[in-house]
């Protein structure tokens, strides 16, 4: 989009937040990049300059705007409706991946060189990886200072950054202000609740309209004990992550998600802060989703109805093939009963002192060892949970933001037990396929009888065609025709 002048000035000017995240203003005069929906008097359109992100504002010796803080904007929705290798570098780089593992480990991760790897991310984003690594950090670093009581050199370092100068010097290049200014800031934003100490409190945005019913919904509803639970009014779970563990409790809000989050590494904020927003579906962009859907006579009332729907995913796409193989032809209380009794004999036990959590998920290495007469299930699914985990142990089957969908959708129906229905919920929720579709769920043969939609996989996936790349999204709709707990807000 930033290559089309016209229609970004036009953003600008009408203050358009749908945009956020899409492209970035960098004004010549000021030398400050900004959001489109940027508060302030519009710049002039001479003294405009677009870049797709903030790290090639920032490459090019621009710094953050004050009052729309547009390194806090959602991310663009453009790398989760993609499987290309730009779209998965942007994945795992919005991971952590590069701060762990460097540009080589992205580039093995993709399958590409070191240098195809930088030279695609230039040629679409202005910016290689490590500035966009770099951006991250500094928005990770910008969350902690101004959240957290922690010293200046521990922020440093549990941000990614392998000195406490270059921190200081990338703040204040980034934001046009020392870390201490920037804590002071903070200290004075209006609303700022008081912080419980050991956790961190921020705000996930998102681009509206976003309806929360189904999102947290589907998540409370199939909730697995000991790893998962609605308290409070917030959807709770745990986090395994690279250098410890965590967990988050998440809030709905009319215009961002409340997170809290309790970390045993501080290290791994920028992955855990990822995994929330993939979990949540929070960088898509629901106008142009709900515009698709809305073409269909039949969709749109639905649309209507209760626009902004997102796809409720998983923090952990190994966790929710095991639990989407529990789940085959069983009922959701029955797949929360299987998958509860996994966590109990094989989870990590974890520390919970503000509610019910006891466990992290088993890891497919810990599933491996199973004995599977020990599992209360026919032969057949027994068969298809011990070779699935046994290809995820292996790593013979590879899952997560960085799959190709194609790939990983081969790969499944190879296996044992996997069919259409399986492999299609793992594409959707795992691995955020947003075209993934489930014509032969029987709550979407429910909805499409209803709705006098052709109901037979074939005939429905015909007329499906239509829907395309948001057939993900029809789902939801689909689903949200029925009184299911999944699609309502717990009490």
């Amino acid at each position: 989009m930033h290559t089309d002048t016209d229609r970004c000035v036009r953003a600008v000017q009408s203050k358009d937040a749908r945009f956020d995240g899409w492209v970035f203003t960098a004004v010549t005069t000021t030398r400050i990049y900004c959001r489109p929906s940027c508060p302030v008097v519009p710049p002039k359109p001479q003294n405009m300059t677009f870049y797709p992100s903030a790290a090639a504002c920032q490459q090019a010796g621009f710094r953050a705007c004050k009052r729309c803080r547009p390194d806090t904007s959602p991310g663009s929705p453009e790398w989760n409706a993609r499987a290309d290798a730009v779209a998965r570098a942007m994945r795992l780089i919005r991971d952590g991946v590069v701060d762990r593992e460097g540009v080589p480990g992205l580039a093995a991760r993709l399958g590409y060189s070191t240098r195809q790897v930088e030279r695609q991310l230039r040629a679409e984003l202005g910016a290689g990886p490590l500035a966009l690594a770099r951006a991250q950090r500094a928005q990770t670093a910008r969350l902690l200072i101004e959240t957290t009581p922690l010293p200046m050199a521990d922020i440093a370092f549990a941000a990614g950054f392998s000195s406490v100068r270059t921190f200081n010097d990338t703040v204040r290049e980034v934001f046009g202000l020392a870390p201490s200014e920037l804590r002071e800031r903070g200290k004075k934003r209006a609303g700022q609740a008081p912080q419980t100490p050991g956790v961190i409190s921020l705000r996930l945005p998102f681009r509206a309209p976003l309806n929360p019913d189904n999102l947290f919904g589907h998540l409370a509803a199939t909730a697995v004990p000991g790893i998962e639970e609605w308290r409070d009014g917030a959807y709770r779970r745990t986090l395994r992550l690279p250098y410890g563990h965590g967990i988050v409790a998440l809030s709905p809000r009319p215009d961002h998600i409340a997170c809290r989050l309790s970390l045993t590494d501080l290290r791994d904020l920028t992955h855990a802060i990822s995994r929330c927003r993939w979990l949540l579906d929070l960088d898509a962009d629901p106008v142009a989703v709900d515009e698709r859907l809305s073409a269909d006579p039949l969709l749109a009332p639905l649309v209507a109805a209760a626009p902004g729907r997102r796809v409720p995913r998983t923090t952990d796409a190994d966790e929710f093939a095991v639990r989407a193989v529990l789940g085959q032809q069983v009922s959701t209380a029955a797949a929360r009963t299987h998958a509860a009794r996994l966590v109990t004999a094989y989870g990590t036990p974890i520390e919970d002192t503000e509610g019910g959590l006891t466990h992290l998920f088993p890891t497919s290495e810990a599933l491996a060892g199973l004995d599977p007469e020990s599992l209360a299930l026919p032969r057949s699914r027994r068969t298809t949970l011990t070779t699935l985990v046994a290809a995820l142990a292996e790593g013979t089957l590879m899952l997560g933001v960085d799959s190709d969908w194609d790939r990983a959708r081969a790969q499944l129906l190879e296996l044992p037990g996997f069919g259409p229905w399986t492999t299609e919920v793992i594409a959707m929720r795992a691995l955020g396929d947003p075209d993934a579709f489930l014509p032969s769920d029987l709550g979407i043969k429910k909805a499409a009888q209803g709705l006098g939609l052709p109901h037979t996989p074939a005939a429905l996936t015909a007329r499906a065609a239509a829907w395309r790349p948001w057939r993900a999204y029809a789902v939801q709709y689909l689903w949200a025709t029925d009184s299911h707990p999944i699609n309502h807000l717990p009490k």
